[in-house]
Parts: C-alpha cells; structure tokens; sequence
C-alpha cells in the first residue's frame, strides 16, 4: 500500500503535509503523570486490545508495545513522524500503525491516547474527518473523559477543550533566503500558533523545512481551529509564490545553476551525510516545483527526504549500520531513487 508521504496533495510546492492530532483520556483512569507502573501497563494492555480491532481506509492497525520494539525500530518511528520522542523513552508505552503509515495512535505517551493523521499536501478536513472517526470508536470502546464545561481533559491543561492539534509541514525556501521566518514566526505566534524547523540542531536548521502547529485548545471548537490554520497557511503560500517568483525573475541562472549541481551531486555522490542530503533534495524539489527541472517520472521528492533518514536507512536494510556505512548506502539509494532527467 502506498505510503502518505509517496503520494502528492494540494499545494505541495509548499505544504508537504497536513496533520491533525487529538489528546483523550480514558475515564475514570489515572493521568500518565499519576500513574504507577502497574497502571500504566493495565491501561497499555487495555488500550492496545481495546484498539487493536479498528480499521479504516489507511488498513488494519498493527498493535505494538514500546518495549518489543528494536531501538532502530523506535527511532524510525519518529523519523516518519509516527511517534513521539517521549512515547519511545517512557515505561508501558505502545503504538497503533495502519499499513499505509498515514495514521498512528500512541498510547501512554502525555496523555492515555493521543490519535493522528498525516495526509500529503494541504488537507486537514480529510484528515480531521478520518481522525474523528477514530475518536468516535475510541469513545465506545473506552469511555473518553469528557466535562461539559471544559471538554475533553487532559494531563496539561494547555491541551484540554478540544484537545486538537493541527500542524502542516511547510517548505519554505524562498522566505527563509529572504531572512522573513523570525518575523513570520513573530507573526503566527501572535495567533497562539508555533512555527520552527524540522531539521536541525540546537536551534539551528536546515533545508528550510518548517512545522507550524496551533498550541490554543481551549475556547473555541475543532473547525474554527482548523479554519484559522487553513487561512494562515494560505497567506504563507502567497508569500513563498511571491518572494520565489521575485528571487527567479532577479537570478534564475545562479538559481538553476544550483539546482542543477545538486542533481549532479545527488547522482554521482559516493557518499553523503543526512544533512547535506536533504538540504540538495529540497533543492531538487525547488527544481521540479519551479518547472526549472524536469524528471522522467513523477516523483515526491519528500519521500526521499523521509527514507534516507539515519534509522530509516538502517530499517530499509535490515541491519545495524555505522555513520560512513549509512553514509555509502545513502548516497547509493538517492542515486538508484532519484529519476533521470526528462529530455529537453
């Protein structure tokens, strides 16, 4: 079954993906953060049994404690943004994955549940719509805890209301080579939404890919929520169109030129670190996005970027690799991955 992030959506010369989670609680259950081991494994188990039976459009879920997990096989879960960095290092945790990975239910992590969906391109009412769906028949399976003056409760209060998070994974390269994302994430933070990078360290990213997430819960209800996100994420659209139209009618052959080199790289490269990696692959989909490069079959040049991650590379080979290891195979399977360029 063909994965989310192999397929194309709206908008995906800058929304990448569209994400909508929802954070429930199992009535009359302890929070996480009160629990004792022991009850907190009687509600994985419960949980994992309860949920195990559901099925939507994404596939039958696979239900997996934490712990049974290799250490590769944790990590690769988040680096296809289906687990959380706190669900993989806490006790009595566990994960419910579709076949098509577009979809997952932590269980155990801050809160009992936390349910989301990931959908190619800018999409949240699809989204919204499969994971309601999935909060409905974890309501009648489980007993949600629910107030009716303060909604569904949670472990944070940040998070109660509506418990709703909606994020879209952004790619923004014209704004950032303009220096406009601290005051674009100046702007949306003003609107109780967070903006930051994907990849990176201590603060410091690369290959201008961004995550923007609402944190308000509370107050309002999950279509005004998503309403707000959907009109803030189409005037950053306008304005990465605009400053890449402006930066291509001002230097389209030092820009090309580039891309170009980095098609070359990507083809002909032995080895290749993650960072440079992807930073030369959202050249690539800059290329294809701007019409600059052509390729002889289509391709989501995301589902690259997701692939050659450190643990994913090491979970496509079945084995323990070491940095020049990932390294070779990396630069190999862009190689082998990558289409050819279309004839002029």
């Amino acid at each position: 079954m063909e994965k989310w992030y192999e397929e194309a959506g709206e908008e995906s010369d800058v929304v990448i993906a569209s994400k909508v989670s929802l954070a429930r609680n199992v009535a009359g259950v302890h929070f996480t953060n009160r629990q004792t081991d022991e009850e907190s494994a009687k509600l994985l188990d419960l949980v994992l049994d309860k949920m195990s039976n559901y099925g939507d459009d994404g596939g039958n879920y696979d239900a997996s404690p934490i712990s049974e997990l290799r250490e590769v096989d944790r990590a690769s879960l988040m680096e296809r943004h289906l687990a959380s960095p706190l669900l993989i290092q806490k006790k009595n945790t566990g994960i419910l994955i579709p076949d098509d990975e577009s979809a997952s239910i932590m269980v155990g992590e801050e809160d009992h549940l936390r349910m989301q969906v990931l959908k190619s391109g800018m999409n949240l009412e699809e989204a919204y719509t499969r994971v309601n769906d999935m909060d409905d028949y974890a309501d009648e399976v489980l007993g949600l805890a629910f107030h009716p003056k303060f909604g569904y409760l949670t472990a944070s209060p940040v998070n109660a209301g509506t418990g709703l998070h909606a994020s879209f994974l952004v790619y923004l390269p014209a704004l950032s080579a303009s220096g406009k994302i601290p005051q674009l994430s100046q702007e949306v933070s003003r609107y109780g939404v967070n903006l930051h990078g994907v990849y990176g360290e201590n603060q410091k990213t690369y290959a201008d890919i961004f995550q923007m997430t609402n944190q308000k819960t509370l107050g309002c209800n999950e279509y005004e929520l998503m309403e707000m996100m959907n009109g803030m994420v189409q005037q950053i659209i306008r304005q990465e169109r605009k400053y890449r139209e402006y930066a291509l009618n001002q230097n389209y052959d030092q820009i090309a030129d580039q891309i170009y080199r980095s098609y070359g790289v990507l083809k002909y490269a032995r080895q290749l670190t993650t960072k440079d990696a992807v930073t030369l692959l959202t050249q690539i989909k800059l290329g294809v996005d701007t019409g600059i490069l052509t390729l002889e079959e289509d391709k989501n040049i995301y589902s690259l970027i997701m692939d050659i991650q450190p643990n994913n590379l090491q979970f496509i080979a079945g084995a323990n690799l070491g940095n020049q290891q990932r390294d070779q195979m990396r630069a190999e399977y862009i190689s082998d991955n990558l289409p050819e360029l279309a004839e002029d």
